[in-house]
């Protein structure tokens, strides 16, 4: 058994992901549920994705703001927030990091009048992972409690 501060393993959460992921994006509005690809950016310990507000996915968050978001064997469960239009963002991070990470995308799909900046803030994250030895294993991490629990998987 192994202990993990919160600290630890949210710095576990956060290496794995890096600065930038293409993750699968879990909705759900009246029991229709629907999953698509988001480009992600991660600062400020929550994760940040743009989204045109006239999209099926963005009306939905905008019913129902749970949302799941996975990536390579990490699971996040948190509360999409609408934090308007990208180029209102406050210093416009997202809009720089996303330039430098994703510049085709970028290029591509900036539209200045329709794209927002959505904010999803961790709650509860599962991550499955192996140790050195390739022993399997979940880390369980409760935002809310701050909180880990680590189980091994065999």
């Amino acid at each position: 058994m192994k202990d993990y501060t919160f600290e630890q393993a949210k710095k576990i959460m956060f290496d794995k992901l890096g600065d930038y992921k293409i993750m699968a994006l879990a909705s759900c509005v009246d029991n229709y549920p629907m999953v698509r690809n988001v480009s992600c950016i991660f600062y400020n310990e929550k994760i940040y994705f743009k989204t045109d507000k006239n999209f099926r996915k963005t009306q939905q968050l905008f019913k129902n703001d749970q949302v799941a978001l996975c990536f390579n064997g990490v699971q996040v469960e948190g509360k999409a927030v609408n934090k308007g239009l990208v180029v209102d963002e406050p210093g416009r991070v997202f809009e720089k990091k996303y330039q430098e990470y994703l510049w085709q995308s970028y290029n591509a799909y900036s539209h200045v009048d329709t794209e927002i900046l959505i904010e999803v803030e961790p709650k509860f994250v599962e991550i499955w992972d192996e140790d050195e030895d390739r022993n399997a294993f979940q880390l369980f991490i409760d935002f809310v409690d701050q909180s880990v629990e680590y189980k091994p998987y065999d």
